[in-house]
Parts: C-alpha cells; structure tokens; sequence
C-alpha cells in the first residue's frame, strides 16, 4: 500500500509525541479533512471554486513552508517532479471542490478515492486483489446512479477527473518525497499549485478575494483540510504501524458521507450508502489482506 500512500514514511519521521491514542488522532484528521471541505462549500458563496481552491493551496503552502522552511536549492529533476507534483495537486483540489458545486461530499470523495484505489490494486496479479476491484467498480456504479436521471452528469465527470489527478498525484508524490524528503516537497508543491491556480481565481472573483470574510474562510478550509489532517497524521504515524494507518484512512468516504449528512444535510438514497460501503470495504480488504499474505506466504 506504499503507492497509495506515499508520505507515510516521511510523515512517520517527522511525528512528534503526543499523549492522544493514534486512532482518535487519525479520526479527527478525517473529520477535520471533510469539515474543511464542507466550509468550503459555503466558501463557494463568497469566492468562485477557482477562488476557493487559490486560497486554500495559498494559505496551507504558506503554513506548510514556514513549518518545514524548504531550501530552494534544488536540482533540474527535482524541480521537475515538484513542479508536476504541484499542477497535479492544483487539479485535484479544482476538480474536488467543482464537483462538491454539483454533487453530495460523501459521493464525491468516495469516487475520487477510487484513484488511489485503482493504484493500490494495478500492480497485483492477484485473484482476490481483483475481487477487491469489482467490489469497488460496484460501488462506484451505485454512486453514479446508472439508469438515474437526477445524479448530475458533469458533476461525476468532476469527480472522475479528481480520481485521475489524486491518482497522479500519489504517483509524482512519491517521486518527491524521495528527493525533497521531510515535509519540503509537500510545501514546494503546494505552492506551485496555488501559483497554478492563483490566476484563475483572480479572474473568477476579483477582488472578491480581498474581502475579509473570504479571507478568514479561506484560511479556515486551509487548516481545516490541509495543515490541522497533516499533523494529526504526522501525530499518529509515530505510534501506528503503516499497516493499520492505510486501513484506518480507507474510512476516509465513509466520513465524508456522515459529515455531508451532519454538517450540510445531504441525505444519500439506500443504493449511494450501499456504495460508498462497497468502496471502503475494497480499500479495507485491499489493504488488510494484501499485507497480510505479504506477512504469511
């Protein structure tokens, strides 16, 4: 499961100690990752999705540099990755929350987690790894609403593109943090993102984006989605084996699912909730069992 989770070893080095059990640690990085996201949604009101996803990269690259004050002295292929790393983070955060616009959270970040899934999966040959795979295909299918008419169209194509650029985005960050280890490529690539993406949302919102409460906002979705599930991670990865960390992350749609519920009342119909268990019981199973016959040959 390293491919689906790259910065677990370096995350695991950065942890510092903290006296709250690993598991509630983790929990409140998922709550706090899906709060961030609702937050956003009322950011949408302020600032356009270009906008909100500016200030958010904005706000988290520049928490991010000043917690791990990056050197700039980098080599050409480093720059490279991190260069990709950043565009690709920019896309997923503009595809996520332009989907969130059409589509309830707990649908959207379940199928944008099927991009991290698929990785996780493509390398094994398997038999049960590709059940896993049809289990996940299934609740996908169940999400779309194959056959509805009310499930809107763009908004999946949304979450679809946010699956492929998550996707990418583990690929290129696993990249850097073997080259730019302890935080720094996370920091750097997030600030090319919202580079990326800055232009956007000065076109979109104006000067909209000056405005104080768009501010306090912003600066609210960034600690919330990026720095607050980032530290707890780093928290519970120094007392929690990769493992159980990677099976207690599979939750993550789940959450988000609870959260749409609580936070925004986005009810979900019998055949989304049966779904969004299907995918979370795949990267469950994918994660639990793969390392296990990996344990017991």
């Amino acid at each position: 499961m390293s491919a689906m989770y790259p910065h677990v070893a370096r995350l695991r080095a950065l942890a510092g100690p903290d006296a709250v059990p690993p598991p509630l640690l983790m929990l409140v990085g998922m709550v706090s990752t899906q709060v961030g996201a609702a937050t956003a949604k009322e950011l949408f009101g302020a600032a356009s999705v270009g906008g909100a996803t500016a200030l958010r990269l904005s706000f988290g690259a520049l928490v991010l540099i000043a917690l791990a004050r990056p050197a700039l002295r980098l080599g050409w292929r480093t720059a490279g990755y991190i260069g990709a790393f950043g565009i690709a983070m920019a896309g997923m955060n503009l595809a996520f929350y332009s989907a969130l616009q059409r589509v309830p959270l707990g649908v959207t970040v379940t199928i944008s987690f099927a991009g991290p899934l698929v990785i996780s999966l493509a390398a094994s040959r398997r038999l049960r790894d590709a059940a896993w795979a049809v289990l996940a295909s299934a609740g996908v299918v169940l999400l779309a609403g194959v056959g509805d008419s009310a499930i809107d169209r763009t908004g999946l194509l949304l979450c679809a593109a946010c699956a492929l650029c998550w996707a990418a985005y583990i690929l290129l960050g696993k990249a850097v943090s073997d080259r730019a280890p302890g935080g720094r490529g996370l920091a750097l690539g997030m600030a090319v993102g919202a580079i990326a993406v800055l232009p956007l949302g000065i076109a979109t919102s104006g000067t909209q984006l000056l405005d104080t409460w768009t501010l306090v906002l912003g600066f609210g979705v960034a600690l919330l989605s990026s720095v607050l599930p980032y530290s707890a991670e780093l928290a519970a990865l120094r007392r929690m084996p990769a493992r159980v960390f990677a099976v207690l992350l599979s939750l993550e749609p789940a959450v988000a699912a609870l959260v749409g519920i609580v936070v925004l009342h986005e009810l979900l119909a019998w055949p989304q909730l049966v779904g969004i268990a299907c995918v979370v019981g795949a990267s469950v199973g994918a994660t639990r069992w793969s390392r296990s016959e990996r344990q017991h040959p």
